[in-house]
């Protein structure tokens, strides 16, 4: 090898070398990417198991030194209030295990029962009495509101008038406006099914088909649709949106136990604290059409593409959310643990704000 170098001219002897110095720069630069690339599938591998059995609180406890506010009390008030819980625990410890009675609320309606001895009590003088509570309850009843509308003929034959029936949620339907409120809060707030809910009419010997049920559900929410458009409107009169989508599982009609992925996307107005769970099939940007379509004001969300468009027109002000920049992080104190724990100081000085 020697020998063949030896015969090269110069120029060739300089192509050689730069081939060999091109070859070692490769090398270097597949080593750093393999480097790389371990480091990342460590990390990886180390976030599945912290996901897996790790705890999921996010908690950090950096140098208390540097985060020291003036509102903590002195040492000698520290002392005197650990030493009165320690009374207070032993105290609690040796007394009998006996809870007490829960304390009644006091906007309840109450029904007074009078109990008097028995026998004769004519040459007694009552001294005084005693008071029992209990909390009672009256199941839902079930009962038939009747309108009967009288109707008047004039004297001269001129005409006829009648009681007028006052509106009703559905027209000439059979339930009232109280059933429908119950069916529909038993439904969406205690997430009981329509047919559970026609269990209990059964109980009852009322006897309705689940269509009917179907159909008073559907026609009582249509009734609702102006109010759901108030809503629309309210929680984005005050020009600062934090919004946020996340998937659930919707039965699919067609396919008996078979399921399909929808989205809730809520939008919170955080100075009036309302709240709009509005559902779409899709997480796509269509889906926020309705609502960030006419936006102005300051929208707060996480980097998911779909609301950085939103982001970046002229009225609207994008607002990033510090959780998920906190989170990123927080999950770095693994490798690079003195840069990581700065930038969480940071923002624990910022959330103190």
């Amino acid at each position: 090898m020697r020998t063949a170098l030896e015969n090269l001219s110069k120029e060739d002897l300089l192509r050689v070398i730069s081939s060999r110095d091109e070859a070692l720069a490769e090398r270097d630069q597949k080593i750093v990417r393999l480097s790389q690339e371990r480091d990342h599938l460590k990390a990886q591998v180390e976030m599945l198991r912290r996901m897996q059995f790790g705890q999921s609180r996010e908690r950090f406890e950096g140098d208390p030194n540097q985060t020291t506010l003036p509102f903590d009390a002195e040492p000698a008030e520290v002392e005197r209030q650990q030493e009165e819980t320690k009374e207070k625990i032993e105290y609690v410890r040796k007394r009998p295990n006996h809870k007490g009675r829960a304390k009644l609320p006091e906007h309840l309606p109450v029904e007074e029962v009078e109990i008097h001895p028995q026998g004769d009590l004519s040459e007694m003088v009552c001294i005084g009495k005693e008071i029992t509570e209990e909390l009672e309850c009256e199941p839902a009843k079930f009962y038939i509101k009747r309108y009967i509308r009288y109707k008047y003929a004039a004297k001269n034959s001129e005409g006829i008038r009648i009681g007028e029936l006052p509106e009703r949620v559905i027209d000439k339907g059979i339930p009232g406006a109280g059933l429908l409120a119950m069916i529909l809060t038993d439904k969406y707030v205690d997430h009981l099914p329509l047919y559970r809910q026609k269990q209990r009419f059964a109980r009852e010997n009322i006897q309705i088909p689940s269509s009917t049920i179907e159909g008073w559900t559907k026609e009582a929410l249509i009734k609702l649709h102006p109010l759901y458009e108030q809503l629309v409107f309210d929680i984005k009169a005050k020009g600062y949106l934090q919004v946020d989508e996340t998937p659930i599982k919707v039965l699919d009609s067609d396919k008996k136990g078979a399921a399909h992925q929808g989205y809730y996307w809520v939008y919170h107005a955080p100075l009036e604290g309302t709240v709009l769970f509005d559902y779409q099939p899709t997480r796509g940007q269509v889906a926020a059409k309705k609502l960030l379509d006419t936006f102005k004001g300051y929208l707060q969300t996480d980097g998911y593409a779909v609301y950085e468009k939103y982001g970046r027109k002229k009225d609207v002000t994008h607002l990033a959310c510090w959780a998920h920049a906190r989170r990123e992080f927080e999950l770095a104190l693994d490798n690079d643990k003195a840069r990581a724990e700065k930038a969480l100081l940071l923002i624990q000085k910022l959330y103190a704000v």
